[in-house]
Parts: structure tokens; C-alpha cells; sequence
């Protein structure tokens, strides 16, 4: 069943290409891995999570997390923080940086975030949640766009009063992850707040959470109406998930999966992207995450994960990869 046809996701004065984006994740959302998501096409990619506070930009893990993607428009920035003042200061130093749009982060449960009074734990003041918007809004000349979630706990879904307060704010698209901060990652993602929200703005609507195969996003779609939907934890192991929901999108045949060879060449290309983002030694340790998520995805592969995710050297885990991919029964992609 094919999903009735959306309007073009427009953020701002950018089109997007494709509905489909990639959710921005620390620790995962990368350079390598969002210009990977764009290969296959993704709409949009945003930067990892970054503190607001300024003054911890020089650590290694700030400075990887804000290169930026100054080759892909949108550029666009992710920032988290408590403090209306020193959000609108970092929002401009992105945009020094070449951001052309700035994401504020109301969504992230971790606890070390929400201890902060960041993230999703900002939705248990409406106030506060206003403040900051406006200050972000009046700081920067380019497009400011929110991500949130339901709502604090399941008798706290207040993510319909936050919307309205983001529009009147001068927020021009939100991203709602269907689930409440204390649900965290647990239970199935609920989409009927996602539903109210877009019935009660005019700004683009994008749902995010439990999108992990085609079918799933015409579902998702459907129950929510939404403008675009946000792919996070099914592109992790999978970033071709974007080339099967744009295909998908328009066609009732699912796309044919990728060649070996494709595959291969991926593979190596994303781990010796990571090698060199982060040099050898930081580069095999977050590569050694990315083989796993892989090797769900990928028959015959138990060896080949066990064995890679151990060893410390780039050389050894591309050699590896290479020799998985020279066996006759390696390569094949199991069912999503």
C-alpha cells in the first residue's frame, strides 16, 4: 500500500530533498555516519547533541561534534542546555560556525542531561521552555527548529501546550519523539500526541521514534499525518534504510538490497572514514559499535563480529571485514 503523497518538508527557505531524516545521536551521528545517511538519501542530517556551554567547545568530543557539514545544505546544528542566555550565545556561535539551522534539544531522557535541567527534563516548565525559545529565536537570523517528546511521564503528555508555545515563539518545525521522558526507549512509541500536535500548528510536523522498515513509515505516516518522519535507531547498522523509505515512498515493490560488492565497499568506506575522523586509535573504538549494528543485518556473521569488535587496530579490522566479505555465504542481508 503506498502512502498518499506529502508535500515537500520545507524548513525555512530550504526544500528538503526527502522527507526521511536522520535524527541527531551522540555518539553515533557523526560526520562519517551523517554523510554516509546522505549517500543514501537522507533529507536532512544534524549534528550531534552539543552542550550549549561554550566554554567546553575545546575538548576533543566538542570539536568532533561540531564539524560541520558545510558541504550539505542544510547545515544544521543540535544544542542543549538550561540557561536562555547562554543558549542564544552558543546559537550564534553556530551560526558563525556556518549552521543554517539550529535545533534545540527538549528531548534527549539520558539522566545526565535531564539532571541538568536539559533536554526532556525542560518540558516540566512551560516558562522556561518560553523563555528560551524566544531567546534563541531573536538571536539568530536563520531558521530555529525544536525536538521534544510527548511529554514528561504518561500523566504529563503536554506536548500539544509546548508545540503552541514553540510556534508562537517563532519555531519553525518541530520533531517529536512519540514517547513520554520516562518512558525513555521503552514500550512501543505513541503517535496520538504526534497526531494533536500537528492538528493544532501550522509549522512542519516531523514524528520520530520505532521507524524501522518502510512499512513502518507508511504506518507512522498515516497515524500521524506528519510532514516528515525522523529515523534515529533504525539507521544505526542500516543506513540504506533511506533509499528503501524514499523508494518505498512512491513504489508498492520494496527496493532490491544491496550487492556484496555494494555492501563491501560501504563498510570499508565507513570504517576508514572513522579511522581518519578520529585517528587509529579513537577511530577502532567507535567503529567497533558500528561492525555490531552491522553485523545484525548481515548473515553468517557471528565470527566475523566477535572477532572485530576485539582487535585495536584499523588495518586489522578492514582486513577483517575483507576476509567476511570473501566468503561465499557472507554478504547477504537478512530480512528487516
Amino acid at each position: 500500500m503506498q502512502s498518499p503523497p506529502l508535500k515537500p518538508l520545507i524548513i525555512g527557505p530550504y526544500t528538503l530533498p526527502s522527507p526521511f531524516v536522520l535524527a541527531p545521536m551522540a555518539g553515533i551521528t557523526d560526520a562519517p555516519f551523517r554523510r554516509l545517511c546522505r549517500r543514501f538519501g537522507a533529507g536532512m542530517t544534524t549534528s550531534e547533541m552539543t552542550t550549549a556551554d561554550t566554554s567546553l567547545w575545546q575538548t576533543a568530543k566538542s570539536r568532533h561534534r561540531l564539524d560541520l557539514d558545510l558541504d550539505a545544505e542544510p547545515v544544521v546544528v543540535q544544542i542543549a542546555g538550561s540557561d536562555a542566555n547562554q543558549l542564544a550565545f552558543a546559537a550564534r556561535a553556530c551560526v558563525e560556525r556556518g549552521a543554517q539551522i539550529v535545533d534545540i534539544n527538549m528531548g534527549c531522557p539520558a539522566k545526565k542531561v535531564c539532571k541538568k535541567l536539559a533536554g526532556s527534563a525542560l518540558l516540566r516548565d512551560e516558562k522556561l521552555v518560553a523563555r528560551i525559545l524566544r531567546a534563541v529565536v531573536a538571536a539568530v537570523d536563520v531558521p530555529v527548529t525544536l525536538k521534544i517528546r510527548t511529554g514528561w511521564d504518561p500523566d504529563h503528555r503536554n506536548g500539544v501546550t509546548i508545540a503552541r508555545i514553540a510556534e508562537d515563539a517563532g519555531i519553525q518545525s518541530i520533531a517529536i519523539h512519540g514517547r513520554t521522558r520516562a518512558c525513555r526507549y521503552r514500550s512501543l512509541a505513541e503517535f496520538e500526541t504526534i497526531s494533536r500536535i500537528k492538528e493544532n500548528v501550522s509549522m512542519p510536523v516531523i514524528a520520530n521514534g520505532d521507524v524501522t522498515t518502510p512499512e513502518k513509515s507508511l504506518e507512522v505516516l498515516r497515524l500521524t499525518n506528519s510532514d516528515g518522519l525522523m529515523i534515529g535507531r533504525g539507521a544505526q547498522g542500516r543506513p540504506w534504510i533511506f533509499r528503501e523509505l524514499n523508494h518505498f515512498l512512491n513504489n508498492d515493490a520494496p527496493v532490491a538490497p544491496l550487492e556484496k560488492n555494494e555492501l563491501r565497499d560501504m563498510m570499508l568506506g565507513h570504517l576508514n572514514e572513522l579511522h581518519r575522523f578520529y585517528g587509529d586509535k579513537t577511530g577502532v573504538r567507535v567503529a567497533r559499535k558500528h561492525l555490531a549494528w552491522y553485523c545484525i543485518s548481515l548473515a553468517n556473521s557471528d565470527e566475523f563480529r566477535h572477532q572485530a569488535v576485539r582487535v585495536n587496530s584499523a588495518s586489522e579490522q578492514l582486513e577483517l571485514t575483507r576476509e567476511y566479505f570473501d566468503r561465499e555465504n557472507a554478504g547477504i542481508l537478512l530480512a528487516a
